[in-house]
Formats: C-alpha cells, sequence, structure tokens
C-alpha cells in the first residue's frame, strides 16, 4: 500500500476518534518514510489529544526539525504547552508560529488566550484588538478582551466589549453572563438579572449560569427565588459545590438555618477545602447558639486559609462572646498583620480591648477604624459610647455626637417626608419600641416594668425586634405588645417604610449608640416624633430624634444645653427595674462570719477607669485588711487591673477576680460583698440595683454628665442620698463610715430589698403613667405645631402624673420637631 493511501486511511480513523488504528497506521508510514515531518506531526497531535503532553512534543519536535517554518507545527507545539499549562512555552510557540503567519486568526487568538493566562493582560488585549482588526465579530476574542480589562480593573472598557460580543450574537450565553456578573458586581442588579436571565435561557441546561442567576437574585433581595433557582442547579449537578455553597447562602437569608447548615456541609464534603464555606457555616452555626461547632468551622477556615481576614474576624467575635478574650485579641492581630487597614478588625479589636477594661488602647481603635473607613457608622456608634466611660464633663460627648450626625445623618436630613398622621390630640396614639434586646439581656429588666403596665385604651403599642435569638423572655416581652414585628432580616430602609405603613405616632430608640442599634433609622425620621431612652442617659446627638427621657436628679435645670434632643424630664426617675427572680435570696452580712470586709464592684472592667481606682485606693487605705472583689475575664485583663490597682497602693493580696456569668450566679455573687463601691466618670446602672436588689449600698460618687450622676438618681429614689458623694474626699469618708459601722451596715443589708421594691425604681404603674403623660405632651405639641404649621420652641419639660402634681411645670414648650 502506497504512503498516501495509508495516511488518508490513518486521518479517516483519526477523524473518527479511533485513535489506536490510527497510530498503527501513521507509524506504518512513517516507517515507510522516517522523515515525513507531516506524519510525525500527525503522531504529535494523535498524543496531544490522549493527555501525553511530553510524547507530543517529542513528535512536533521532531517535525519542526525537519519543517522549521511550518506555522501550523509551532501552533499545535503551542496548544500542547498550554494543554500542559505551561503556558510561558506556548506563548513562544505562538510567537513563532506568527513569525512565519502573521495574519493567523487562530494564532492570534491562541497567543492572547495564553498571555491572559500568565497575566499578561495588556499583551492580551493588544493582541485580541489585533485579532478583531482581522475578524471584528470574533465572539470568543471579544468576550475574552473584556475579561482581561475586567482583571485589569477596567470595567467601561470591559463592558463595552462584551456588549460587542452581544451584538454580534445576541444569544452568546458566555456573553451574557460576562457582561452580567460585570454588572452585578458593580451594583446594577437590575440589568444584571435581565442579562443571566437572558443567559439561563439560552443555556437552560448550564448549573453555572444559574449559579450566577441566583448570586444576583441574592443580592437583589429576592431570596426565595434565589433559593429556588440554586435548587434547580444543584439538581443539574449534584456534584457542583459552588450550587450547594451558594444555596446555603440563600437559605440563611431566608432564616432556614438547619437547612443552610446541611448545604454548607454538602459544599464541604465536594470541596473540602472551601474555607468560605466553613467560614459561613461558622456564622449560622453561631446565630444558633450552637458555639463549638462555629468554633470548629471558623478554625478549619482559618487553617485552609490562613490571614481569612473575614473568618479571623467571626472567630474572634465568638471568643468575645465567650469570654476568651486573649484568643479574640490573638485573632484579630492577625488578622491587621494581613490588613493593617481594615476598618472592620480596628472596631472589633476596639471592643475585645475595652471589654477588657483598655478603655484608652480601645478608643484608640475605634479612632482608627474610623481614619480607615470614615463612613462606617458602627465603628463611630462605639466610640461615641466609649467616650461617655471616659469624658467628665458632657461638652466633649455633645461634640462627637454631633460629629457622627455630620458625618453619617446629614445624607438624610433633606429627605424626610411629611407626616400624615392624624393631629387629633386626644386619640389612641401609636407608639413604637425598637430594640435588638427583647431578649435575656439587662435592658428587659427595665422594658418589662413599662411594656406590662401600658394603658392599651390609650396607646397602641408596637415592638419592632431584631432579635438575633429569641428566648423565652422574648416571648415575654412580646405578650405585651399589640402588634409584634420581627424585623431582624428588614434594613433600615425596609423598616422605615414598615414603620410609616404603620401610621407610628411616636418611636422610642431603646438603644441610641450600643450594640446592634439603628440610628439610620432614626435618622430618615419615618414618625412624626421619635425620642431615646434607656440605653443609657445621654445623648444621640441626631437632629432627627426630638426628645431623650430622663429624670431631675440626672438632669438638673440648666443641663439641656449638652443634648441635641430636648430633655424630657419624668419625676421620679430615668429606670424602672424588675430582677425578674425572687432568687436568690438575701444572706446575712458576709463581714460578720469572715471577720474582714469585702468591698465589690461588678461592673464591666471598660468602667474601671482611673479616677475610679484613685478613689478605692483611698478606701482601702482606710480600711487596710479589707478585701475588694472585681468582674473581669480571666488572663491578661485581669494581671493589668492588678497592676493599676497596686498603683493606688491596694495589694494583690486584698482582689479577687469572678469571670461573666449567667445572670443567676452573677446575682449570688453579691452574696460575697459587704458594700459595693461604684465606678467613676460611668456610675454603675443596673449592676447598682441588682445590688439593691441583692441588700448591698453602693457608694457612689456625682460627676457632671448624666452617666455619671445614676448613682445619685437611684440612691434619691431608694431613700439614701446620704451615699452619694460630691468628691473624692466625701466617698472614702462615706465607705469607711459604713466599713466600720458593722451593725448599721447589717440592718441596711436586711432593708434594702424591700425598700427598692416599695420605691419608685419598682413601682411599674407609676412609671408607665409618668412616660405616657410625656408621651401626650409631646404628642400635643406636634398637633399644635401640625395645626399651625409654626415651629416649637426649643425647651426642656417636666412629665407630671399622678399623685405628682409638685413636679408639674408651668405651661413650658416642648422643644421643637425636626422634619
Amino acid at each position: 500500500m502506497e504512503t498516501t493511501q495509508i495516511l488518508d486511511r490513518a486521518t479517516a480513523h483519526h477523524l473518527a476518534g479511533e485513535f489506536d488504528p490510527a497510530r498503527e497506521l501513521y507509524e506504518r508510514a512513517l516507517a515507510i518514510n522516517p522523515d515525513d515531518a507531516n506524519v510525525m506531526f500527525r503522531l504529535g497531535v494523535l498524543d496531544m489529544q490522549g493527555g501525553a503532553y511530553d510524547a507530543a512534543l517529542a513528535w512536533l519536535d521532531g517535525a519542526l526539525t525537519r519543517a522549521p517554518e511550518n506555522a501550523r507545527y509551532h501552533f499545535v507545539r503551542g496548544q500542547v504547552f498550554a494543554a500542559a499549562q505551561r503556558f510561558a512555552e506556548a506563548i513562544d510557540a505562538y510567537l513563532q508560529a506568527l513569525s512565519f503567519e502573521a495574519g493567523s486568526a487562530d494564532v492570534l487568538f491562541a497567543l492572547a488566550v495564553a498571555l491572559q493566562a500568565v497575566g499578561e493582560y495588556a499583551a492580551a488585549i493588544e493582541t485580541y484588538t489585533s485579532l478583531l482588526a482581522l475578524e471584528q465579530g470574533h465572539v470568543d476574542a471579544l468576550n475574552n478582551l473584556g475579561n482581561c480589562y475586567r482583571q485589569q480593573g477596567d470595567p467601561e472598557a470591559a463592558e463595552a466589549a462584551y456588549r460587542r460580543a452581544i451584538a454580534a450574537l445576541p444569544d452568546d450565553a458566555n456573553a451574557l453572563t460576562n457582561l452580567g456578573t460585570l454588572l452585578e458586581a458593580h451594583g446594577r442588579l437590575d440589568e444584571a438579572v435581565a442579562l443571566l436571565e437572558a443567559a439561563a435561557r439560552v443555556a437552560p441546561e448550564s448549573p453555572c449560569g444559574l449559579v450566577n442567576l441566583g448570586v444576583a437574585l441574592h443580592r437583589r433581595g429576592e431570596f426565595v427565588r434565589a433559593a429556588a433557582v440554586l435548587t434547580h442547579a444543584l439538581e443539574l449537578d449534584p456534584a457542583f459545590p459552588e450550587a450547594a455553597y451558594n444555596l446555603a447562602i440563600a437559605l440563611h437569608a431566608l432564616g432556614r438555618r438547619n437547612e443552610a447548615v446541611s448545604h454548607y456541609q454538602r459544599a464541604i464534603e465536594q470541596a473540602p477545602t472551601h474555607a468560605d464555606a466553613y467560614n459561613n457555616l461558622g456564622i449560622v452555626h453561631q446565630e444558633s447558639g450552637s458555639r463549638e461547632d462555629a468554633a470548629q468551622a471558623f478554625s478549619a477556615a482559618i487553617r485552609l486559609r490562613p490571614g481569612f481576614v473575614a473568618a479571623l474576624n467571626n472567630a474572634a467575635t465568638l471568643m468575645r462572646t465567650l469570654g476568651r478574650f486573649a484568643e479574640a485579641e490573638s485573632h484579630l492581630r492577625d488578622a491587621l498583620a494581613v490588613d493593617p487597614h481594615h476598618a472592620v478588625t480596628h472596631n472589633n479589636l476596639g471592643n475585645v480591648l475595652k471589654d477588657q477594661g483598655c478603655l484608652e488602647d480601645g478608643i484608640d481603635c475605634y479612632r482608627r477604624a474610623l481614619t480607615c473607613d470614615p463612613d462606617n457608622v458602627v465603628a463611630h456608634s462605639n466610640l461615641v459610647y466609649a467616650l461617655s466611660f471616659q469624658a467628665e464633663h458632657p461638652q466633649l460627648l455633645l461634640d462627637e455626637c454631633r460629629r457622627w450626625s455630620a458625618r453619617h445623618e446629614a445624607p438624610y436630613r433633606g429627605a424626610h417626608e411629611p407626616h400624615p398622621n392624624d393631629a387629633t390630640p386626644s386619640r389612641r396614639l401609636r407608639i413604637g419600641y425598637v430594640s435588638p434586646d427583647f431578649r435575656d439581656h439587662c435592658q428587659t429588666l427595665f422594658t418589662l416594668p413599662l411594656l406590662s403596665h401600658h394603658d392599651h385604651e390609650q396607646f397602641d403599642i408596637f415592638c419592632y425586634a431584631s432579635v438575633a435569638r429569641p428566648d423565652d423572655l422574648t416571648q415575654r416581652v412580646a405578650s405585651h405588645a399589640d402588634v409584634w414585628r420581627d424585623v431582624r432580616d428588614l434594613n433600615d430602609a425596609q423598616l422605615a417604610q414598615m414603620i410609616r405603613d404603620d401610621r407610628i405616632d411616636i418611636l422610642i430608640d431603646l438603644t441610641m449608640h450600643m450594640a446592634d442599634g439603628r440610628p439610620l433609622l432614626f435618622a430618615r425620621k419615618p414618625t412624626p416624633v421619635q425620642i431615646a431612652w434607656l440605653a443609657y442617659p445621654g445623648t444621640t446627638g441626631l437632629d432627627a430624634i426630638d426628645f431623650r427621657l430622663t429624670d431631675p436628679w440626672l438632669d438638673p435645670l440648666g443641663s439641656d444645653a449638652w443634648y441635641s434632643e430636648g430633655s424630657i424630664r419624668l419625676p421620679d426617675s430615668f429606670w424602672c427595674y424588675d430582677p425578674l427572680t425572687d432568687t436568690p435570696a438575701v444572706n446575712a452580712l458576709p463581714a460578720l462570719s469572715n471577720g474582714y470586709l469585702t468591698f465589690g464592684c461588678l461592673n464591666n472592667p471598660c468602667k474601671l477607669s482611673d479616677a475610679t481606682f484613685r478613689l478605692w485606693g483611698g478606701v482601702m487605705r482606710e480600711v487596710p485588711d479589707a478585701r475588694l472583689l472585681l468582674m473581669a475575664p480571666e488572663g491578661a485583663a485581669r494581671a493589668r487591673l492588678l497592676e493599676r490597682l497596686g498603683h493606688q497602693g491596694i495589694g494583690e493580696e486584698s482582689v479577687s477576680f469572678t469571670s461573666f456569668r449567667p445572670r443567676a450566679d452573677y446575682l449570688c455573687t453579691y452574696r460575697q460583698i459587704d458594700v459595693g463601691l461604684d465606678t467613676f466618670p460611668y456610675n454603675g446602672h443596673t449592676t447598682s440595683l441588682d445590688s439593691y436588689w441583692m441588700g448591698v449600698p453602693v457608694v457612689t460618687r456625682i460627676g457632671d454628665t448624666p452617666v455619671a450622676r445614676a448613682g445619685l438618681s437611684q440612691l434619691q429614689n431608694v431613700g439614701l442620698r446620704e451615699l452619694a458623694a460630691d468628691s473624692d474626699a466625701q466617698f472614702v469618708e462615706i465607705a469607711v463610715q459604713l466599713a466600720r459601722d458593722l451593725p448599721r451596715l447589717s440592718a441596711m443589708r436586711g432593708s434594702l430589698r424591700a425598700r427598692l421594691t416599695a420605691s419608685p425604681l419598682m413601682d411599674g404603674e407609676r412609671f408607665a403613667r409618668h412616660v405616657e403623660a410625656a408621651y401626650r405632651q409631646v404628642w400635643l405639641a406636634w398637633c399644635d405645631q401640625a395645626q399651625r404649621r409654626a415651629p416649637v420652641r426649643r425647651d426642656s419639660a417636666v412629665a407630671a402624673g399622678p399623685g405628682n402634681e409638685s413636679w408639674l411645670t408651668t405651661q413650658t414648650a416642648l422643644p421643637g420637631f425636626r422634619g
């Protein structure tokens, strides 16, 4: 048989995919003519198709030895290198091919692809451009050109290239997908979804296309539809980890946590190194309260991707919750080593340091976060709140709050819509309470006494709850609301619209600048009247919040200039407290059996300022055999506190610590304390009331800020004003006198719970009437303004309640309303 006939038969087998007979015939032809470059070339192609790249290259090199100027041989040699992921050598081969056939579209395309693969985007763009000069409608080249521009960070040029590809071939799924994902990445979600839907219609069986569509739908907030699309993608390819991963994200958004866990685990089974899936799995476990599972998932994510900033932050947040502050701090410092300008990490480190009593360092971290990201609302709110633990003059706090407002509230000031609420003064009012803490949280000790005593004939009570993990107390709070809204999945704009639709008349901010607050909800002014209360006595700095509730002891007349809101002084107290338990019982004075006196403070370590330790040092020097019991996390935090106490002459042998504990165990700790020593300039609030409930009197120091007058307010209401000191010397004197008069102290311990129970501080009905009188008063003022369309003078007011006519002011105008 002649060589030509042999090659014809070999080629036929080759084209039919019958590689073994093709190889046999090629080798027969080569035996007849050992220098036949064409046969060597064909054998090279055959080996390339079989994945035998080294053998293919050997054949092609032999062919080129005999025909060094054959562009086709160089081109296929480049394809073998590309298939073997040896792109630099592929590029050299393609350039050789072009040196002999400059106008080859196939070679230009292959060269551009190889350049793109090694990140030589500028050269790839130039090559694609040369190819497109030859073939303007080369869709693959246009798609890849767009990808190169995208990799170079030029989205406008990428978009133009993708649109040229679509113009050339409107049903090209790749071009539709590329443009859709580009627009999705830049927030143009409506256009993105339309393009990705078109791609899905062209290629309905493409799991990748459906995953891209599902991601875009999720970003647009269409979680149900996203989940359906992603479920279909997983049905088409059950072994597609990205489909399982993104479906888990959609299910998580829908609150279907168990299903989300299942699909994250499925993605991990299919892709064991999927660090993102481990990270997100940890988040779901943490939200569900499965903290150990969450810790394991975060650890896996960090192990798989060292320097994974998101996972390091998530792990640190969990460790902080668990009281493992050293680990939390270590994770965050590891994250900052990777990205020193990551605002969220600086903010989280600030939280961890603050909780360990390193307030100055925490404040510095918040400021660093704002340097990295001036628009970080959370970090700025944390800074505002942290400064209240440090500032001894209210002007410092007001200045920072006003800076917060200028930065974050200002964009909303001109966008407040008119409020169409019925301006009838005497009608039943709709009151809305907004909080993430309608749960087992200290806030509930104060919201329940009010909510359980509201007059529902006069007030329609709405609660807007952003509670991550509802519990039994959530249900108890909800039972006192006329309308309960679970709004944890709504953003501020959506929640503002819901509140408008509910026609709320007065909206109460229970969180202010504390954790998980919603100041930008209130900045949108969804209701005619907005009031801040409970989180802490202070100011928000927001123009959109009209009033703040306070009392005459926190804010004596003449202090109104320190707040952006108008001050409404409730007749008795800012607080009304319910311990929500009758246990544990008050025990006998510990000093009687111990033989020494124990001073104690169970406030958060962030309140343990140098000013506080100076006060305590004076007391401990006068009572040298006394002990001091504090609450602080184990490890470095306690060591730092002991060092600082040592500077005030308080020896390590005199100090003992307790850890953060569940409420029942925490209350039992007061059974070890004889006298409470308050903090300054931020007094104890809930902790002092808990202390009185357990029979332990607290000596306080009065300052100029409202948080520094909390002790005075509570003692005034409980009838023990003599325990509030106006000076450092008086603080020491009061504490020492108590320590040296055990009979008096013992009698006080036995009567303090009953005294507290009988005081305004635990009279929920009385407190509710006072608050409702304040609501009615501000509503009358708004109705008057609405009817007259005239500004109302900004001034302070005292709300009067039944039986408290002595606190009723003359007809003082209320502050004006904004927006």
